[in-house]
């Protein structure tokens, strides 16, 4: 089964009150997770995104789609990254724990579906 874990924050938002030190160390964690995801195999995919606030939302309005500037949800709620992998449940909920309990983000786990 695929599943896609989401971290979730802004980038300026949510490291504003951490130290240079936790930056640093929080790369090092999530490059040292996505180096062992692409050994082990399990890695189909994974990017970190810009800012939130270069974001832009299309909503529909009066009958026409119309793009607007900013991400539809607070900030601090923003898609900041993710990892496709092809794993268990169990193993993909491991996997969004070790981020987690560094950095104290939330982190979503869901399956891929298939069609």
């Amino acid at each position: 089964m695929k599943y896609m874990i989401m971290m979730f924050g802004g980038l300026g938002a949510t490291l504003e009150n951490r130290t240079p030190e936790w930056i640093t160390g929080m790369q090092e964690h999530m490059m040292k997770l996505d180096q062992e995801l692409r050994d082990s195999g399990e890695l189909v995919a994974s990017s970190k995104l810009t800012d939130p606030s270069q974001a832009k939302t299309v909503r529909f309005q009066g009958g026409v789609p119309v793009p607007t500037d900013g991400p539809f949800a607070e900030i601090k709620e923003s898609l900041a990254g993710y990892w496709i992998i092809d794993a268990t449940e169990e193993r993909a909920l491991q996997i969004a724990a070790r981020v987690v309990e560094y950095t104290e983000f939330p982190m979503e786990v869901r399956q891929v579906m298939h069609l």
